[in-house]
């Protein structure tokens, strides 16, 4: 692998990724950044580092710019891991990610994302109907179970088991992170053991009795679209991947987003005073305070991003938090405005990468955070929100809130 010579790799970025403090409030460090320029190199990782809107946007649309997936090593300690990530899409270039992608594309594409709303919003309510309104935990008491309960009865597996998907999902997710210890290494291997046998089990089930879910979808003799059915491992993954990030998402938008709104309440007031404002508030949560902070990418060309030249194989990481606040593209972006439009955020990413449950993460989030403004118009924060200690996947451990006023609608139903 060819190198740029050291005059072209400047400025560089001296952010710390694995500092708590960046990790706690990463904009101030970003904006640094920025400041410094679009693209830097950064020592520490050996990478690019893509802070600008532009260049973030350019970088994820780039077909030179490629998930290339690499076994974690020792490779039999982490064989449950890498099974679950060799193949699924996100982790694939086409075509190999064409053919892993086009099933699961199709099977959204009839129609189960619209046929959920009517149970999402049903969903949202019994979990309101549970809470205490004189101080509950949205993450742990409505933001968590209800993308889990929806994710899971769209595959078709059972909704009594959403506490141990959750549970297998946060273990495999922390991997992702800058820093790990040899514990959440551990837990996430025997979570992606754990999280297959699940699914062979329900995958064995669905082909003697398929039903109307997208599991059973993609395991058509035509599931495959053209390019043949999904083996066994691919199935696997791709339904991990699917339970995986079909919540974690939708968690992490809305506990970053719910947070902001109550932090401004002349914001949350908008909304209350006008429903209307529930999509384009949804685009701000996801702007604001991105759910995923960072998406490597690794040249298969030399090429050159935001004026500096990058040798094949050399690894990029698109900042899109940091792109989120560009003040380039984005008017005062460091103000929360539920009513922002245009809103051209990088928060599901571009290009063919483009995150393919954008459209259910979406109506999850507009239908949930509709019911709960309107049933309890007073709440409010009841304790200073407990923020987990990561970069990568930005969220809440915990967030508690009271409501200061009676519910409103039918019995207080939302």
């Amino acid at each position: 692998m060819t190198r740029p010579a050291a005059a072209t790799r400047r400025p560089v970025a001296d952010i710390d990724l694995t500092d708590p403090d960046v990790a706690a409030n990463p904009y101030q460090e970003f904006a640094r950044m920025r400041e410094r320029g679009a693209v830097l190199w950064h020592e520490r990782s050996r990478r690019w580092l893509v802070f600008a809107h532009a260049e973030a946007n350019a970088a994820l649309r780039d077909r030179r710019l490629g998930r290339i997936w690499s076994d974690k090593q020792p490779a039999d300690r982490f064989a449950p891991f890498n099974l679950l990530h060799r193949n699924q899409m996100m982790e694939n270039e086409p075509p190999a990610h064409t053919r892993l992608r086009r099933p699961v594309a199709q099977a959204f594409a009839r129609g189960h994302v619209e046929r959920l709303r009517p149970r999402v919003r049903a969903l949202a309510g019994e979990l309101l109907d549970r809470v205490d309104p004189a101080g509950f935990d949205v993450i742990r008491e409505y933001a968590e179970p209800l993308p889990v309960l929806v994710i899971a009865e769209l595959l078709g597996v059972p909704a009594s088991d959403h506490t141990e998907l959750r549970r297998w999902s946060q273990a495999i997710v922390r991997m992702y992170e800058e820093t790990r210890s040899r514990k959440m290494e551990d837990a996430a291997v025997a979570a992606g053991a754990e999280f297959a046998g699940y699914i062979r089990d329900h995958a064995r089930a669905k082909r003697r009795r398929p039903g109307d879910d997208l599991m059973s979808d993609l395991l058509r003799p035509d599931g495959g679209a053209g390019g043949g059915a999904l083996t066994d491992d691919e199935l696997v993954a791709s339904v991990v991947l699917l339970l995986n990030a079909g919540h974690e998402a939708s968690v992490n938008v809305f506990g970053n987003g719910f947070v902001a709104l109550l932090e401004n309440p002349e914001q949350l007031a908008r909304l209350r005073a006008d429903p209307g404002l529930a999509s384009t508030a949804v685009e701000e949560m996801i702007r604001f305070d991105s759910a995923l902070q960072l998406f490597e990418r690794t040249a298969t060309a030399d090429l050159e991003l935001g004026g500096r030249p990058l040798a094949t194989g050399e690894m990029v990481a698109v900042l899109l938090g940091s792109a989120n606040r560009d003040g380039r593209v984005f008017e005062r972006p460091d103000v929360f405005d539920v009513g922002r439009d245009p809103n051209p955020h990088v928060g599901f990413g571009a290009g063919v990468h483009f995150c393919l449950g954008a459209p259910l993460a979406r109506m999850e989030l507009v239908e949930s955070l509709a019911r709960l403004v309107r049933r309890w118009p007073g709440l409010g924060l009841a304790a200073a929100p407990l923020r987990r200690p990561t970069l990568v996947l930005r969220g809440y451990e915990s967030v508690r809130v009271a409501a200061s006023t009676r519910p409103e609608g039918e019995a207080g139903r939302g």
